[in-house]
């Protein structure tokens, strides 16, 4: 129960700093203080829900699900592109809308991922071993990280593609093998970044922000200031300032941002350590697990959420360049905290059948 402990825990100190971040922004531009704070609500009941359905399934049925999710998946991400469908924010087609709900692929593309891959490995263990048995793999995740990438959403094809290194890696694919398959992804990044002249001027951005204080520089800048206005223990819940349209995107992708504003230095240590203590309890629940299929699951819902977790912490320090990539069970958007609740009621229901958690 201490892993289904900590995640809930995150999840609900997610609502209420989406309430702190977002309460002006919503009052300004939805007229209600409380517009992300009820769709956050909705998310999180939603996502408990997930977790008590799929905590309750035995994690080998999900086998026979690989393939159909990963179907599914590449079909959702084709269907952002179908006028109508797909909703374009900021340049980048990343949603779709069905009527008033509003749905990113992407974040169920990296489930479904895993799916493929743990089902593909756990039907013949030696198959990360050969390059053919790990050809589907990569199959796989290059379709899914072309399609990621022409929406385009370059930060989750790049979290896409440290995936299924991952799941290359947990599998047992040798290192040699991974070097190989890793050595053309570096060099593809930087091809990446030039071929789109806001990416460089991200980059750029990044390097000295205060190149372009007013433009790409300004996200970073705000970042900044919040992080070194909430010091050691913060100005206080609801008191930050960057909130108030100052910090753009303050209640999704840089919500890290205003928590240490508001709760400070250890208030980010303290939800962290909680962070920390999930993974490694993810972690020692896949290094318990009965069967490979479940080692792989767990494994790779874990390594997702960590890297995700890792990488935007990095970002709102200034350490990397900004992803675009939200806090996972902490940021606003449904699809986001849904599908990540939903993989935990999967790690916690093979934890149950090991008999703790």
């Amino acid at each position: 129960m201490l892993f289904l402990g900590g995640v809930v825990a995150i999840a609900a100190l997610g609502v209420l700093f989406v309430y702190s971040a977002s309460c002006y922004t919503a009052k300004v531009q939805y007229g209600d203080e409380f517009y992300f704070l009820k769709k956050q609500l909705l998310g999180f009941f939603l996502g408990l829900a997930a977790i008590a359905f799929l905590s309750r399934a035995d994690a080998a049925r999900w086998k026979k699900a690989g393939v159909p999710a990963l179907v599914a998946a590449i079909l959702l991400l084709a269907a952002v592109f179908i006028p109508g469908l797909g909703k374009t924010s900021y340049g980048a087609t990343r949603w779709l809308g069905l009527g008033p709900v509003t749905l990113q692929p992407s974040e169920l593309a990296k489930f479904a991922f895993v799916l493929f891959s743990a089902g593909h490995f756990a039907l013949d263990p030696s198959r990360p071993r050969r390059f053919s048995g790990i050809l589907p793999v990569l199959g796989a995740g290059a379709s899914l990280c072309v399609l990621i990438l022409l929406e385009p959403n370059l930060s989750v094809t790049m979290v896409m593609g440290a995936l299924m290194l991952g799941m290359l890696f947990l599998a047992g694919t040798p290192k040699k093998t991974l070097l190989f398959i890793l050595l053309p992804i570096l060099l593809a990044v930087p091809v990446l970044i030039f071929a789109e002249p806001y990416r460089l001027r991200r980059l750029m951005a990044f390097l000295d922000p205060w190149s372009s204080p007013q433009d790409e520089g300004y996200q970073l800048i705000q970042s900044l200031y919040a992080l070194a206005n909430g010091d050691l223990f913060g100005v206080g819940l609801f008191s930050s300032r960057q909130k108030y349209r100052f910090l753009p995107f303050a209640e999704s992708d840089f919500i890290l941002s205003v928590i240490a504003e508001e709760t400070g230095f250890f208030g980010v240590l303290c939800l962290f350590l909680l962070i920390g203590f999930v993974v490694w309890r993810g972690f020692c629940i896949a290094a318990n697990a009965r069967t490979f299929y479940e080692y792989l699951l767990v494994s790779g819902i874990m390594f997702a959420f960590a890297v995700q977790a890792a990488l935007n912490a990095l970002v709102v320090s200034g350490c990397v360049p900004p992803t675009g990539l939200p806090l996972p069970l902490v940021s606003a958007g449904n699809t986001s905290l849904i599908v990540t609740m939903a993989g935990m009621g999967v790690v916690f229901g093979v934890s149950r059948r090991q008999g703790g958690a």
